[in-house]
């Protein structure tokens, strides 16, 4: 559902329904915790600590976020067709 459908407006850069569904199979630390609402610093924060709320994955000099994952603590899990 579109913004113009449900009348809902996301947070500001809070990621819609629509935007997170679309979503490749994995996705970068920022986009991810824009998925999640919050920072980029944040959440850089929270995987240092161990505390990233999904499973993340290093890759060499970068970080990867499976986006079944986000779906799924989101609660929108099975929702893409």
């Amino acid at each position: 559902m579109t913004t113009q459908e449900t009348g809902v407006q996301p947070q500001s850069g809070a990621m819609s329904l629509e935007e997170l569904l679309s979503l490749p199979a994995t996705v970068n630390v920022t986009t991810a915790g824009r998925a999640l609402g919050i920072g980029r610093d944040k959440a850089y924060e929270l995987i240092r600590e161990g505390r990233f709320p999904v499973r993340t994955l290093p890759l060499g000099g970068t970080v990867r976020v499976p986006t079944a994952e986000l779906w799924k603590i989101l609660g929108v899990e099975g929702a893409r067709v």
